[in-house]
């Protein structure tokens, strides 16, 4: 059995206090199996109706999510005709809230800036029901091979697929005087939230990664900034549970630039940001931010923070 390291048990300690055994006890459960309609393809009565006839499902606080409760072989959620021909995605419920956060419109604009493999793009799709325009970036060639190819199993239509440095491409946007309305900057990440589905994270887990993760995340949100429009929203999402990661990005963007945090609300039980961590006093805004841990919903951990760049 692969044990948590002692700076990670310090690490929630300090975050959940009493509630660290609660917490550490959650994460040995195995997740739950979590679909997501797509609604570009199906109804989501007319999927429920389908999978009910081979499936138990349950339906959760999101509409557009199922949760499977039938014991199923070893890939058969993916094995599926209905997830071979995309009326719906595998994506565990957290990772549906920052494309909900982030509300985008049919016409919009709208850069996915760590795109890859798809879960969220395929998602924001759905919600502007392909009208408007989603640039998909990522870095990795494997990584867009999977988004592209379940960008066309999902249908999304909408879409174009760019490959680069998230930081020049943005450079590439400004100096083509192009901006958008809506960014989502789902960043790359130590991955805490997501032990429940691979205790290995708990091996990876060290502070020198976390610094040199935190500083790519500062530049790719400076670089995100710089080509949304004015008035318009940016989220940040993690699957993990570090400051340093989290509430330390939006602090450090709040002191330096032109923003201001929005309060937006999401249909899972969340806490607020932390406003203070390791005797440091931090944006009491930051509050407005919403921490998603697995003892609340059963599912995986996520951060989500909304920002509105000021005119």
């Amino acid at each position: 059995m692969i044990e948590p390291k002692p700076g990670f048990v310090s690490l929630m300690k300090e975050l959940l206090g009493s509630e660290t055994s609660v917490f550490f006890k959650s994460i040995k459960k195995p997740p739950e199996k979590i679909i997501r309609i797509n609604t570009l393809k199906v109804s989501r009565q007319e999927l429920i109706q389908r999978l009910r006839k081979k499936w138990k499902i349950k339906e959760t606080p999101y509409k557009d999510a199922l949760i499977i409760k039938s014991q199923l072989f070893p890939g058969e959620l993916g094995k599926a005709i209905e997830h071979q021909t995309g009326l719906y995605y595998v994506q565990d419920l957290s990772s549906m809230m920052p494309p909900l956060a982030l509300d985008p419109h049919a016409g919009e604009a709208i850069l996915d800036i760590c795109a890859a493999p798809g879960s969220k793009t395929t998602q924001l799709a759905m919600l502007m029901k392909n009208k408007g325009t989603i640039i998909a970036n990522d870095i990795s060639i494997g990584r867009i091979c999977a988004l592209q190819a379940n960008l066309e199993r999902c249908g999304a239509t909408n879409v174009l697929v760019s490959r680069m440095k998230g930081q020049t491409l943005c450079k590439q946007f400004v100096k083509n005087k192009i901006f958008f309305d809506k960014i989502l900057v789902d960043a790359p990440c130590s991955g805490e939230g997501t032990i429940s589905s691979d205790i290995h994270i708990f091996e990876m887990w060290n502070p020198n990664m976390i610094k040199r993760i935190h500083n790519e995340q500062k530049r790719l949100c400076i670089a995100a900034l710089s080509c949304l429009k004015p008035n318009g929203i940016l989220i940040y999402s993690t699957c993990t549970y570090e400051p340093e990661e989290n509430e330390l990005i939006i602090d450090f963007l709040l002191k330096n630039f032109n923003v201001k945090l929005e309060q937006f609300s999401l249909p899972l039980k969340t806490r607020p940001g932390i406003t203070s961590w390791q005797g440091k006093q931090l944006n009491s805004e930051l509050k407005k931010c919403h921490r998603i841990y697995p003892q609340d919903n059963n599912t995986e951990g996520f951060f989500v923070a909304k920002l509105r760049k000021i005119k």
